[in-house]
């Protein structure tokens, strides 16, 4: 009995992730892109060497790209330091802002910028309609994207 009481006290039960601690680490949005460029086969000397703003000429360093992939970076990156980071990543400015908004600020975008007037109609009629509607017109665009491929 002894021997297992002090078991116990050598390997304390694992605990689960508290919810605050679990919503920090997966907010790394901004950090996973560079880590997917650097998973791509870009070093982060490579990144470095590209992350240079083009309105100030400000260039970013190795270790700042290194600490950013490892979510190190606690202050929110500037808008220069944005769009060297863009640079770096040869990702549109518009996806670094987002990803740095969702990781620092948590702010998730929910507007649908990029598409033109059509889309954005389209997608708010759809966001007003009942989920039956929306399943129905689901399934009629489907079937016209398979009749229109064979």
């Amino acid at each position: 009995m002894e021997a297992a009481a002090a078991d116990r006290q050598h390997h304390p039960k694992e605990s689960a992730v508290p919810d605050s601690l679990a919503e920090q680490l997966d907010r790394d949005e901004l950090s996973r892109l560079v880590r997917d460029a650097n998973d791509a086969g870009a070093s982060y000397q490579q990144l470095a060497d590209r992350a240079i703003d083009p309105e100030t000429g400000e260039q970013l360093s190795k270790p700042y790209m290194q600490k950013l992939a490892t979510n190190a970076v606690t202050t929110t990156p500037n808008a220069a330091r944005l769009r060297a980071i863009a640079a770096a990543l040869r990702q549109p400015l518009a996806v670094v802002q987002r990803a740095a908004a969702r990781q620092f600020l948590d702010y998730k975008a929910t507007e649908l910028s990029g598409y033109d007037d059509d889309v954005r109609v389209i997608v708010a009629h759809l966001a007003g309609m009942t989920p039956t509607a929306k399943r129905r017109w689901r399934a009629m665009i489907e079937a016209v994207e398979n009749v229109d491929d064979e």
